[in-house]
């Protein structure tokens, strides 16, 4: 016989029922306004940066440029306009020669296994870790939440999941897996973080940001999907948040603002970075020649958004006034372009190509030395995607510029079509570190980028 469910009728004293009843309705106007007031007069909780960690890919996985056309020519033997084109995009790429590929794409032809995938991640991600473990202290039992972002490499158990493995994090922990979201992931793990250190108090939130490249090396020839070769590499950072005011102290930065822009209901702004198949079946990554036109567009909601928040008075007042004008007297006015440099003192903008760096600086109408850290990681490290911004704002610090106060603005752009900003405030003068990814090379930036380097 199917179970019989308990006459409730029977257990439960309907009276008291009643009573709560009734309780509900004779205060529903107090119970309703006490959510509304601790909204309003309960300030959010402060986010605080303690630190973080960037990975420093070993000199073994190092691909100077006659590594890389040499590998070019061998796996595209039978298409030498390929290899051409892969030549000439690296010549004006922005990349220097220490750059770094995956022991797996060193391979000929490259190996992108599952196995040699995870390695890389594990490689990676545990590296940046245990770097941040060494540098604040932390243990493995105080996390309370973790968030993992790589776009292109999603196993299962996923990568949070063998993070929390390797660390034997607490059975209790918090923790996402967030894929599929390009290089702007990183600013979009960050919000989430936010998000949940404002609801679960006495908090740590460690962000890992990283992309793996072994499974997403494209082995066709589809000049659309080349691109991405030659300009993507290894590399991961590993962030600390926290809630708690014990962190205040020895926090580097403050959380002012996230900023998150997406394009995504626009076909064009959509697929403008793009995974498929090419005609020989084989996946990679197309990149549209509208990108730069979509990254702009999407640039110009962002800090329209983000523009009231942080810039002064004046600048606000001198964009109105422009905006009425051409409204008003002639729409040929050119438009007022807010001075975000009265702003901010410094620029982590995301290293994804030299295009991309240049356009913003054009744009943002930016200094040499404000797109300094953007253009020397491109040259290091390349495009590391998400982690790009970490090691931007990891020169700034080696470089000995980050003083308490300092305001620093992290733009990133990602598929779907994204942009999104965070802003955050120095919160002590912080000297220049001694370890770091720029340890041993600091020295020797910036260094002069040319136009074109023949190869």
């Amino acid at each position: 016989m199917p179970p019989v469910l308990p006459d409730f009728s029977n257990s439960v004293k309907l009276k008291y029922v009643k009573l709560g009843y009734q309780y509900l309705v004779n205060h529903i106007i107090t119970l309703t306004l006490i959510p509304i007031m601790a909204g309003i007069f309960i300030e959010p909780r402060t986010v605080y940066l303690v630190d973080y960690a960037c990975f420093k890919p070993p000199v073994t996985c190092r691909v100077p440029f006659a590594t890389f056309m040499e590998h070019s020519r061998l796996n595209l033997k039978d298409n030498p306009k390929s290899v051409e084109f892969q030549m000439r995009m690296l010549e004006r790429s922005g990349l220097g020669e220490e750059t770094c590929l995956p022991p797996a794409i060193h391979y000929i032809p490259p190996k992108p296994t599952m196995e040699a995938a995870r390695d890389e991640a594990e490689l990676v991600i545990f590296s940046a870790m245990d770097s941040l473990f060494k540098k604040t202290g932390l243990k493995p039992r105080d996390i309370d939440i973790l968030i993992v972002n790589c776009s292109l490499f999603s196993p299962t158990p996923s990568l949070s999941a063998m993070v929390i493995n390797k660390y034997k994090l607490r059975s209790n922990i918090k923790s996402f897996n967030l894929s599929g979201m390009g290089c702007s992931a990183g600013i979009i793990s960050i919000d989430l973080a936010r998000d949940l250190l404002q609801v679960h108090p006495n908090s740590n939130a460690v962000v890992v940001s990283t992309e793996i490249i072994t499974p997403n090396y494209y082995q066709g020839k589809e000049r659309a999907m080349l691109l991405p070769n030659c300009l993507f590499r290894m590399g991961g950072a590993a962030i600390l948040l926290s809630n708690r005011r014990s962190e205040n102290k020895r926090a580097k930065y403050r959380l002012v603002h996230v900023v998150r822009t997406h394009k995504g209901g626009d076909s064009k702004a959509y697929r403008c970075v793009y995974e498929e198949e090419d005609q020989e079946g084989k996946v990679g990554i197309s990149l549209s020649k509208d990108l730069m036109a979509i990254a702009g567009e999407a640039l110009k909601s962002n800090i329209t958004t983000i523009g009231p928040l942080v810039l002064p008075a004046s600048e606000q007042l001198l964009f109105l006034l422009t905006l009425i004008g051409r409204k008003i007297f002639n729409p040929k006015w050119k438009p007022y372009i807010p001075d975000f440099k009265q702003a901010f003192e410094h620029f982590c903008i995301h290293a994804g190509g030299r295009a991309v760096i240049d356009e913003l600086q054009k744009n943002l109408q930016l200094s040499s030395e404000h797109v300094e850290a953007s253009r020397m990681t491109l040259h290091r490290f390349g495009n590391t995607s998400s982690s790009s911004l970490w090691y931007e704002l990891s020169y700034i610090e080696a470089k000995g510029r980050m003083k308490k106060g300092d305001r620093v603005w992290q733009i990133a752009f990602g598929s779907g079509f994204k942009c999104n900003s965070a802003v955050w405030k120095c919160n002590k003068s912080i000297k220049t570190p001694t370890d770091g990814p720029w340890e041993d090379c600091i020295d020797r930036y910036p260094v002069h980028i040319p136009e074109i380097v023949k190869l």
